[in-house]
């Protein structure tokens, strides 16, 4: 997005997927982009205070939580700080873990790990996606109850996640790419951030890291994997 935002300074663009088009400079704000550019945010930092309740209720023994994050990543800093704010209501004390590649992931895990009543929250990132088999692998290894941001996190053996529905922002896209071609300026299309958000929950992780998922938080899973 950084090239073709820095080629053109005229043309209309609709972004996808975006984590933070204001940190990372390609809109004012998001109510009035102000420029060329408009289009859908991947996450909004409220998700980070969703991460805390979610592994309260899911594990609720837990004490300590280590929020893996890439800190070079600007929504990953806005997420950390919903989570730190919340988190002490629930009993929970935060440990960042700033990481920048898989070696670091590893050791860093392993670290917080040699101390007990610990639990894991993932935040969103390339750095997390590509790595994504590690850091399942890691809680398992040292039975992290863990909170992570995407559901291909649960589908390839995670406990819990709570994130958006990347599909749908490109059928959204659709409408703003045929308001601008009917005349309207990206400058006033507000980025839209999330609607529609995916729980998915993964039963067998949860017996192997003894837990019992409360009926309630099931009632309200999107996806159940058994």
């Amino acid at each position: 997005m950084g090239p073709l935002h820095q080629a053109t300074r005229t043309v209309p663009i609709v972004f996808m997927l975006i984590p933070d088009p204001v940190g990372a400079g390609f809109v004012e704000n998001l109510a009035r982009p102000g420029g060329n550019l408009t289009g859908f945010a991947v996450f909004e930092y409220g998700f980070g205070t969703k991460y805390v309740e979610l592994l309260k209720e899911i594990a609720p023994r837990v004490t300590r939580v280590a929020v893996l994050r890439d800190s070079a990543t600007t929504s990953g800093t806005g997420q950390f700080a919903a989570i730190q704010a919340l988190a002490p209501s629930f009993g929970l004390e935060v440990i960042p873990l700033n990481v920048r590649d898989g070696g670091e992931i590893e050791r860093a895990v392993t670290s917080f790990a040699r101390s007990s009543n610990g639990g894991l929250i993932v935040t969103g990132s390339g750095l997390a996606a590509v790595n994504r088999e590690l850091i399942v692998a890691l809680a398992a290894r040292y039975k992290l109850p863990a909170v992570y941001y995407q559901r291909f996190f649960v589908t390839d053996g995670g406990l819990i996640s709570y994130g958006p529905n990347t599909i749908d922002p490109y059928r959204r896209a659709a409408s703003y790419v045929d308001r601008i071609l009917k005349g309207e300026k990206p400058a006033d299309l507000p980025v839209q951030e999330p609607t529609r958000v995916v729980l998915a929950i993964n039963l067998k992780t949860a017996k192997a890291l003894g837990l019992d998922v409360p009926p309630t938080l099931l009632a309200r899973a999107d996806e159940v994997i058994e």
